[in-house]
């Protein structure tokens, strides 16, 4: 048995650990377990100490990270759950079916806190479209998300994408889920009570999947199509009965406890909600319904079938839960109980085929603190001089390009593939800030946004944790919301890379500080290590999706121009910084040079700024300068809203370097001229600045003597640019 351990994952130290935990050898099946449950996927062993630092409290947070999904209170007696995770290594095997069955993941997570599923988000990244293979991979994952999230009627509103050399081989495919709950209805994953039974609900149990946690926690390599059976396959259709199946058993109050089955199966989610608990669960894997025959005892405890739960029953309310099942058409049985002795057993009929304590799968697991050491190619990227590059002349030609790149052209061949006014919650089409939902039967809303610049990470990952942070607050805010929690997908190469770990552990640090800076708590969150292929990882990408409350929906406020002669305003200080720009890949080629600094005080202080002119009206439209600048900022208020602009009155300096910059915690507004005596005493009172550029008028983006093009033209070009990216 000792020679298994390498071919499941283990290393020889950890391999001796379970012998003195078990106080023996372990059998295969007992083997598996602890191989999938001691995971890089399951136990988060190089990044356990590291998350430490991240606040994760609040006033207004119900649950926070250890669930799950994290809660967060929004007045009404109603919360918001929500969490973010990832799919990339299946995606980047088989990425219809890899990208799917990611939504019914997530999905599963959120309903399992007794929530209703009512927004997905995915943020993607991938390599240059000039490439067969990752058109392939990129229009197999968006067709992948589409069927799935379609089918179950959750739409997805939002999300970000981006293309860059770095995942080529490895793309990454982040989905991020939202859910609303009366706050009585919150249920969690607790099993109690010795004698109660195990139910498991929904589709039968097969071989997809199998080991597909361990899958996840190796880098990618030749064998890709060797990988596949380790690909779970999705049924949507089951999914949709099971959300509807599970609520109802919530609502009627039927359930102790409920637990997704995904990373690890069976094994996962029996051992989880026990060490939760403080009990013990017995298993008989004979009752497990099965869509396969011969499948060993192993097969059927670390299988990663989709679409099914577990759930924690007391034996008098058994045959109302099957009634409910049963009117949904779905297969339940009861496969085992809870014991008070503190051990996963696990039985062939009356066979014990495998006994081990709850602690050891799940708080026994090794915690690992690497090396870290600043990587090599930063001496390089940092002492790259932006004072040498000779800018082009041509700026209407420079933005038109910027604009039709891959990072920065429109979305709709995206986002027209997503059903996102199902359920009618949704405000305004995808393509803004952020995206805006409804809280039916009250005056609020909420606001959805997932942002994370790998570039920026790559070139400074402590700046660019903290701008991932504050871009995604940023753009809560400028839709007129108040951030309250985020989530986080930590997307990174390998952990036992001492310069990878010293990537993680910096980024890390940034989005700490950004939080407790802009006062926003973590309360769920994901790692995703070993994004390497070919031994060449990604960028670091840290993902953050971040939700903000709107007290009434009415403050929701457009990116777009919103009336003629209404003056354009920045908000903020536009510096030359041009490192890690799409100005300065696009234009030359070049991923190098310092990202923008950012100053956390003067980002709250904008935010604040921001959200008191939204709820004083005066601001009519808002929108952050984030990738691409300010010229491109000013572009995409005037190609969403069809208005032209003239920036006449203008202080920056007309030059590439500014108009192009990337820096911080920079907001476009729009304002009637009136109340231009209203915003000066609040940005005395949040001590910021602003600059009025000039006014919404006519049909043409006009700045300076610098720039000079046609609205609908550019539009219609910029509309057209990603599908001839795909197509051509």
């Amino acid at each position: 048995m000792a020679l298994l351990y390498k071919e499941l994952g283990l290393r020889k130290e950890e391999y001796q650990r379970i012998c003195e935990l078990l106080g023996r050898e372990p059998n295969y099946l007992e083997l598996s377990m602890f191989s999938v449950m001691w995971s890089e996927h399951c136990a988060y062993k190089h990044s356990k100490e590291v998350l430490k630092m991240l606040p994760t409290e609040a006033p207004w947070v119900l649950q926070g990270p250890g669930e799950n999904a994290g809660a967060v209170d929004i007045g009404d007696n109603l919360a918001v759950v929500f969490k973010i995770e990832s799919h990339n290594h299946p995606s980047a095997i088989e990425p219809y079916q890899g990208a799917a069955t990611g939504i019914g993941g997530i999905v599963r997570d959120i309903f399992a806190m007794g929530a209703r599923p009512i927004a997905l988000l995915d943020s993607l990244r991938f390599g240059s479209l000039k490439k067969p293979r990752v058109k392939y991979l990129f229009e197999g994952v968006v067709a992948g998300i589409s069927s799935y999230g379609n089918c179950i009627g959750v739409p997805t509103v939002g999300g970000d994408l981006y293309f860059e050399e770095a995942y080529e081989g490895n793309p990454l495919v982040n989905v991020m889920c939202v859910g609303l709950v009366e706050r009585e209805n919150i249920i969690k994953g607790h099993a109690k009570g010795e004698g109660n039974l195990v139910l498991l609900i929904g589709s039968k149990t097969g071989r997809d999947g199998i080991h597909g946690c361990t899958f996840a926690s190796e880098e990618l390599g030749q064998e890709l199509e060797t990988k596949k059976p380790a690909v779970q396959v999705g049924d949507p259709f089951t999914e949709k009965l099971l959300i509807e199946a599970c609520l109802e058993l919530v609502s009627k109050n039927l359930l102790v406890a409920l637990q997704d089955l995904g990373a690890a199966g069976l094994t996962s989610s029996s051992s989880e909600m026990a060490s939760k608990g403080g009990v013990g669960i017995e298993i008989d894997v004979l009752k497990v319904p099965r869509r396969e025959r011969g499948m060993q005892p192993f097969e059927v405890m670390i299988s990663e079938s989709q679409e099914r739960m577990l759930a924690i029953v007391e034996p008098e309310k058994i045959s109302q839960a099957l009634e409910v099942c049963q009117k949904w058409g779905l297969d339940a049985t009861v496969i085992g109980k809870v014991i008070n002795s503190r051990k996963i057993k696990v039985y062939e009929g009356e066979n014990l085929v495998g006994e081990i304590p709850t602690y050891a799968l799940t708080k026994e697991a090794p915690v690992y603190n690497p090396k870290a050491e600043k990587p090599q190619y930063l001496a390089q990227t940092e002492s790259f001089n932006l004072k040498n590059l000779t800018h082009p002349k041509d700026l209407n030609e420079v933005l038109v390009k910027l604009l039709c790149s891959p990072n920065l052209s429109f979305r709709e061949w995206v986002y027209s593939q997503y059903d996102y006014m199902v359920q009618t919650n949704t405000i305004g089409l995808p393509g803004s800030d952020a995206a805006i939902l409804r809280i039916k039967g009250t005056k609020k809303a909420i606001a959805l946004s997932v942002d994370g610049n790998g570039r920026y990470s790559y070139l400074d990952p402590l700046m660019g944790g903290q701008i991932a942070v504050a871009e995604a607050a940023r753009n809560v805010v400028v839709s007129g919301a108040k951030p309250l929690a985020l989530t986080n997908c930590l997307n990174f190469g390998t952990p036992e890379d001492p310069q990878i770990f010293w990537q993680f552990k910096e980024a890390v640090k940034g989005i700490a500080r950004a939080c407790q800076a802009l006062g926003i708590p973590v309360v769920s969150g994901n790692v995703s290590f070993y994004n390497e292929s070919f031994q060449k990882a990604i960028y670091p990408t840290p993902i953050i999706g971040m939700v903000g409350l709107l007290e009434d929906v009415i403050y929701h406020t457009p990116m777009g121009f919103v009336e003629e002669g209404n003056l354009i305003l920045l908000l903020g200080e536009t510096r030359s910084e041009l490192g890690g720009s799409e100005y300065l890949k696009e234009i030359f080629g070049i991923v190098k040079g310092k990202p923008p600094l950012i100053n956390l005080e003067e980002e709250k202080r904008i935010q604040a700024l921001t959200l008191a002119g939204i709820k004083e009206g005066i601001i009519l439209s808002a929108h952050d300068v984030s990738e691409g600048g300010l010229a491109v900022a000013l572009a995409e208020c005037a190609l969403t809203s069809g208005m032209g602009a003239r920036i006449d009155e203008i202080n920056i300096p007309l030059k590439p370097e500014f108009l192009f910059s990337e820096s911080q915690s920079r907001v476009i507004i729009t304002l009637r001229g009136e109340d231009l005596p209203r915003l000066k005493i609040l940005t005395a009172q949040y001590d910021t600045s602003f600059e009025v550029l000039g006014h919404v008028s006519g049909e043409k983006l006009v700045i300076g003597n610098k720039i000079d093009l046609e609205v609908k033209e550019v539009a219609k070009i910029w509309r057209e640019a990603l599908p001839k990216l795909v197509k051509g």
